[in-house]
């Protein structure tokens, strides 16, 4: 399987005071914000960062770092080709008895299964999807389908959400963001 490191998602106390730093400090720029969980329901909020048009997001703050949390690692996530990658993955997941449970999710611009490694640390493995949607979006996905019947059901779940588009004009315009054209 082709894995590639894509991005970490890190509790912070202070999202706002997060994000500014790696504005200013490292030239990232806010991708997206909203509020985890369902629309309206006022669940804490995330913001995406990115320095670079390729990626929706390289790291992303989400409100959930109480004081007394020693660590503010949510999960680190990691990059496959294709949904198939993906179906892998959850076949191995079932398959090894380290893992007490797996969620198969997407986000809409994204297909993934998240489970926890042994010491509890969260991790993400994801293939992008054809499509960009404004984040965060969050609903299962089944993993006995297709890869093909996968994305029918994604694009068919995320059509009428906000910003969806194709996810090359999305990195089109990002790229001009980013001054790299």
């Amino acid at each position: 399987m082709d894995i590639s490191w894509s991005h970490a998602v890190v509790r912070a106390r202070d999202v706002n005071a997060m994000a500014l730093f790696y504005e200013d400090l490292l030239g990232f720029k806010v991708a997206d914000r909203g509020s985890l969980g369902p629309p309206g329901g006022g669940g804490p909020e995330i913001i995406f960062m990115s320095g670079r048009s390729s990626d929706h997001h390289q790291i992303a703050f989400v409100a959930t770092r109480g004081p007394e949390d020693a660590s503010s690692l949510e999960h680190v996530a990691f990059r496959v080709p294709s949904v198939a990658d993906v179906q892998e993955m959850v076949e191995r997941l079932d398959a090894d008895d380290r893992v007490a449970n797996h969620a198969a999710v997407t986000h809409g611009n994204a297909v993934s299964v998240y489970f926890s490694d042994p010491e509890g640390n969260g991790v993400e493995v994801f293939c992008d999807s054809p499509w960009h949607v404004k984040q965060p979006q969050i609903q299962g996905w089944d993993p006995t389908k297709t890869p093909e019947e996968v994305l029918a059901h994604v694009e068919e779940s995320f059509r009428g959400k906000p910003e969806f588009g194709p996810m090359d004009d999305y990195r089109a315009k990002k790229a001009k963001e980013f001054g790299e054209e």
